[in-house]
């Protein structure tokens, strides 16, 4: 089962690659739930090499919203275990800069920013295991409405390594209870990217006062009858640089991910 799509812009991106490319030559800048059925997508952060091992300590730690998938060589832009044609710089929708934790920049293209000693972490991404979830007849209205999942900061603290700790952010999918019982079982088999949900129902548990107004992506409807279920998210690491304002680092903008030659049937686990 293919996931359906409703944005006429979208029209031929259904590789791994064909996404890169387009986003290469800037013909592309939109979020990529719901492209290349069948491929890994993956968030982004990158940092300098002075802090590159307190990161990948802090994503050993946390797991569940930072499973990595890749890491780069310090300067290098490349990841081949994720794609042949491959550039970090340039392959993602839209990129977000940060300096001493302040969002200073939001391009398109990364490569006025890039520097010799950065180093490229690629973190699993949930848009994978949604293709399992809708191959299941489990219905997300995310991509259902064409919009970006809701990400929240929630007051789960993240376990903290080095400069780095912070809330754990999570995304969230409204299901009737079945459904959510049913999601559970299905995504507990992707531990690379995020695996079972980490809560479902009533939000303030967590630290949400407001369902309906997220710090990431769209509002999307939770209607009488369903349950918001909650999966650790990749874009913890925005919260956590945030917090630690490191005097530089980049990350993937909300929704626009890094899409890999990886196969999403290769990452799970029977």
């Amino acid at each position: 089962m293919t996931i359906p799509l409703r944005r006429p812009e979208a029209a031929g991106l259904d590789t791994g690659l064909a996404v890169r490319l387009a986003c290469r030559r800037g013909a592309f800048a939109g979020q990529t739930s719901g492209l290349a059925p069948g491929h890994v997508q993956g968030n982004l952060a990158i940092l300098p090499a002075e802090l590159a091992f307190d990161f990948l300590r802090f994503c050993q730690l946390n797991p569940k919203p930072c499973p990595l998938i890749g890491v780069s060589e310090k300067g290098d832009a490349r990841i081949p275990a994720l794609g042949d044609d491959f550039d970090i710089r340039t392959d993602l929708p839209r990129y977000r800069v940060w300096q001493d934790g302040k969002l200073v920049d939001e391009p398109q293209d990364i490569r006025s920013w890039w520097r010799d000693d950065l180093v490229a972490f690629v973190i699993g991404c949930s848009f994978s295991f949604e293709e399992a979830l809708l191959q299941d007849g489990i219905p997300l209205r995310h991509i259902e409405q064409g919009c970006n999942v809701p990400m929240y900061r929630t007051s789960v603290a993240c376990a903290p390594s080095g400069p780095f700790a912070g809330p754990m952010v999570v995304s969230m999918r409204p299901l009737k209870p079945a459904d959510a019982i049913r999601a559970i079982q299905v995504t507990s088999r992707f531990p690379s990217v995020h695996g079972a949900p980490v809560h479902m129902g009533t939000p303030a548990l967590i630290g949400i006062a407001d369902i309906g107004k997220p710090d990431y992506g769209d509002t999307v409807e939770v209607r009488p009858d369903e349950l918001p279920v909650f999966w650790a998210c990749g874009v913890t690491p925005q919260a956590v640089i945030a917090a630690a304002r490191p005097a530089f680092a980049i990350t993937h903008a909300p929704g626009s991910m890094i899409v890999t030659d990886l196969k999403n049937s290769r990452l799970a686990s029977y």
